[in-house]
Order: structure tokens, then C-alpha cells, then sequence
């Protein structure tokens, strides 16, 4: 195992690499655990996968791909979110159109830019060993953003992710918190797409999240060890990925999915030991 401290003093793309993770397990924690709640995580993905026909559009016409993103996202939010709220029969198929839509019209706007090949798979699977200081300070801003306003809407939050229409009939605007949840959820997604791509920020959005909520029901708690969970599997996949020079974002996820069948399984035998030592009792 390489001595770990000599690489991150020796190479900038290392620190910034973990610097990114940090910042990126943050918001997992925070907007993860109100998608896990909410169980919106086929909503998130249909943001996620609409987020391409942005960055095709902007990386076409020579914009910051990112910006392109992160509009598309937020437009994406707002518009499942209203379709969710008032046309709640055609959710499913809105989330299909634009999925398809914005995956299709994004590699197309790709194709036409001479190079789109390896542009391509960095947006679609992320290369966290590649993220800037100028990403580092977008990161850090959302990052700082969304905890702002999570933090400051926390309790309102949570009153829509449990039960949106007794939320509205206590005299909150849950639709506008709904929208604005989704909205928060979009930033999220567009800061994962610098670490683990768009295909897969959906798994690293949701699988902290759903870890945590295996073995606690407090909504702080979860944000508190999904945040942790999503920092251990980052910095781990990292750290595998290293030396074979395997592709980071790939081997982030695999280890979030196989840590999330693990703790299936020590549920299910701490369930178990605990039912047995009952009926001991």
C-alpha cells in the first residue's frame, strides 16, 4: 500500500481528489437522506440523466459544460417537480421522456464537437482524479449552499419527506419545499457528476443514505453516518483504484453496492441474535 501522506504532499490532483470527496460526501449525506425518506430516488435519476443534454448543449457551443449542467438540472427539478404535484399520472412517463430525451441529445451535441469521445466518458462516468481548483471552489460553494439551506428549512424538510399533505394543512407551502427539496437535490447531482459521473452519481446519491437508514430511524443520524459512509466509500474507491489505475468513479460505486448488501445481510443476522436472545428471555 502506498504511504499515503507522501502522495497526497507530493501530488495537487490527489488533495484536490479528496478535497472533491469531502465536499461531495456532504451533500450524499444531507440530500441523500431526504431522497431516501422521501423515496423520490427514481425522480433524482430522472434529474441526473436530463443533466447530459445540458452539458452536450454548452460543451457544443464552447460554454463551461458545467454551467450547462447545472441549469439543466435545476430546470429539470422544477418541471418533475410541477408535473409530480399536479399531473401525478404522468410522473412515470415525464421522468422516461426526459431521461431518454436529455441522454440522447446530449451525446448527439457531443458527437458534433471533433474530440467528444473522451469528453464523453468524463461526463458520463466522472474522473475525480482530474477535478481543479477552480471545480474545488464551485464544489465548495453548492456544497456550502445546500447546507445552508437545508439546514435553515431542515424541520420543514423533513415535515414533506414523512407526509407532504398533512405538511400543507399545517400551513407550510410543501409544494414550493417539495420543488425547492428537488432543486437542492439537482446541485447535488451536478457536484457528483465531477466525481462519479452522471450515469452513476444516482448510486452514490442514495446508497450512503440507504446504509444509514438500515441501522437508524433519526433523520440527523442518518444525514450524520450517510455523510460518513459516503466519505469512507469515496476515499476507499480512491484508494483501490490507485495503484491498478482502475477508473475511481466505477470503483466508488461497486464498493458503496457491495457495503450495501453486507449491511443487508449483518441486519438480517443482528435481527436474528436479538430475536433469539428474546425468546430466550
Amino acid at each position: 500500500m502506498p504511504d499515503i501522506i507522501n502522495l497526497l504532499v507530493e501530488y495537487n490532483f490527489l488533495r484536490n481528489a479528496v478535497i472533491a470527496a469531502v465536499f461531495a460526501s456532504v451533500l450524499c449525506g444531507m440530500t441523500g437522506t431526504l431522497v431516501v425518506i422521501k423515496r423520490i430516488a427514481l425522480i433524482s435519476g430522472g434529474i441526473a440523466h436530463t443533466v447530459l443534454g445540458g452539458v452536450g448543449l454548452f460543451y457544443y457551443l464552447g460554454w463551461n459544460p458545467y454551467l450547462g449542467a447545472f441549469i439543466t438540472a435545476i430546470v429539470a427539478a422544477v418541471v418533475i417537480g410541477l408535473v409530480k404535484l399536479h399531473a401525478g399520472e404522468h410522473e412515470d412517463t415525464l421522468i422516461s421522456a426526459m431521461w431518454a430525451i436529455g441522454m440522447a441529445s446530449g451525446i448527439l451535441f457531443m458527437q458534433l464537437k471533433p474530440g467528444y469521445n473522451r469528453n464523453l466518458m468524463s461526463y458520463l462516468f466522472g474522473n475525480i482524479l482530474m477535478v481543479s481548483r477552480l471545480d474545488l471552489i464551485v464544489l465548495g460553494s453548492m456544497t456550502l449552499l445546500v447546507m445552508i439551506v437545508i439546514i435553515l428549512l431542515y424541520r420543514q424538510f423533513l415535515a414533506i419527506s414523512f407526509d407532504q399533505e398533512f405538511a400543507g394543512l399545517r400551513g407550510l407551502h410543501s409544494d414550493l419545499l417539495y420543488i425547492l427539496m428537488l432543486c437542492m437535490i439537482a446541485v447535488t447531482i451536478v457536484v457528483l457528476t465531477t466525481i462519479v459521473g452522471l450515469i452513476l452519481a444516482i448510486a452514490l446519491l442514495t446508497l450512503p443514505a440507504a446504509i444509514a437508514a438500515l441501522f437508524t430511524k433519526t433523520p440527523g443520524a442518518m444525514m450524520f453516518f450517510a455523510m460518513g459512509f459516503s466519505l469512507l466509500f469515496s476515499l476507499g474507491g480512491l484508494l483501490i483504484s490507485f495503484e491498478p489505475g482502475l477508473a475511481p468513479g466505477s470503483t466508488i460505486i461497486i464498493l458503496s453496492g457491495v457495503a450495501y448488501f453486507l449491511a443487508i445481510i449483518l441486519r438480517k443476522v443482528m435481527k436474528q441474535i436479538r430475536h433469539r436472545r428474546q425468546f430466550r428471555d
